[in-house]
């Protein structure tokens, strides 16, 4: 079943990645689409497949896959399957330093200072948490440095609405909070591209190491793992991963929750096995989910997130159940 698990996620996603390209209000046929992703034939078509549907897409891949590696691979080092990416207080902190740049006025400077403002608040959580959490930290001083980083950054982004002068600049941080890929663009991409792929290239390696940690951070230390490193490798990691995921598309949860859940009785709970396969299977739940908001009340603007919340919660509440009645 794992052999055969890998080609069909990317199948799966290559799939969905075609149907995102060629769902929208705009009613291309097929053909004409295609052609004009292709050939460039057709100034109209082709502005909305390679301007606005192709970043869309690749966005809606990227994102998926990095929430889905972070949250195997917090789920494996903390060795709690409730473990998600915004435990260590990244999202929260990116997501507030987006909402400082909407209050202030900064993200009306120029197309990219949102995105940069929440790439800088990330970058400083990462400061913040391994400050805290010190270099010999375990993993319940990670976990209790992540949530004072969280509920600081949940205070602070209160605050800012609390005393927000411009009704106008609150609806828009919140609507941004809900979370979407829509009007993004190839900036936003090139913008978080060299991010997730140093988070990709730091906790993909890291699958040795989780599958030992299995045994108990004892037994990992005496099979050569350095534990200090490992931590340090997964906090940079899922940083870079969810602090440009948050970013680019705002806060979107239950991926890197749920999709390493659905996936893990498949791959026998080894890490080595479940991060890629997490990666694969986060980047076609975002894909499916986004042109879900394409096709459901398209006249309204559905957020993404909160589609996500809407499905991944019941379905989390579920696994939740099956897995109390497996133990009883």
């Amino acid at each position: 079943m794992t052999r055969a698990l890998f080609p069909l996620l990317t199948l799966v996603s290559m799939a969905l990645f075609m149907v995102s390209l060629l769902t929208g209000p705009a009613g291309f046929g097929l053909g004409e689409s295609l052609q004009a992703l292709v050939t460039g034939q057709g100034e109209a078509v082709t502005l909305v497949m390679r301007e606005i549907r192709l970043p869309r897409a690749i966005l809606a891949v990227m994102v998926g896959a990095s929430l889905g590696l972070s949250g195997a691979a917090l789920q494996g080092y903390l060795r709690n399957p409730l473990a998600e990416p915004g435990l260590i207080g990244v999202s929260g902190s990116a997501a507030l330093g987006a909402v400082i740049a909407m209050q202030t006025g900064f993200a009306a400077a120029f197309a990219l200072a949102l995105p940069l403002s929440a790439l800088a608040g990330a970058v400083i959580a990462v400061l913040l948490i391994l400050m805290l959490a010190g270099p010999r930290g375990g993993s319940l001083t990670l976990i209790l440095a992540g949530i004072a980083i969280s509920a600081l950054a949940g205070a602070l982004m209160s605050l800012a609405l609390n005393l927000s002068p411009n009704p106008f600049a609150t609806s828009e941080t919140v609507f941004w909070m809900m979370g979407s890929l829509a009007d993004r663009s190839f900036s936003h991409l090139w913008l978080a591209a060299p991010f997730m792929a140093l988070g990709w290239a730091l906790l993909l390696p890291l699958g040795r190491g989780l599958d030992a940690l299995t045994l108990g951070e004892d037994a990992a230390a005496a099979m050569g793992i350095q534990l200090a490193r490992l931590r340090l490798q997964l906090v940079l990691g899922v940083a870079a991963c969810v602090g440009a995921a948050t970013a680019v598309a705002g806060a979107i949860g239950f991926v890197g929750l749920v999709v390493p859940h659905l996936l893990r009785p498949i791959v026998g709970a080894r890490p080595s096995v479940l991060l890629p396969a997490s990666a694969l299977g986060g980047a076609a739940m975002v894909l499916l989910a986004d042109i879900a908001v394409r096709l459901i009340l398209p006249e309204r603007d559905l957020k993404l997130g909160v589609l996500m919340a809407i499905i991944g919660a019941p379905l989390f509440l579920h696994l939740i159940y099956k897995t109390r009645k497996a133990g009883a």
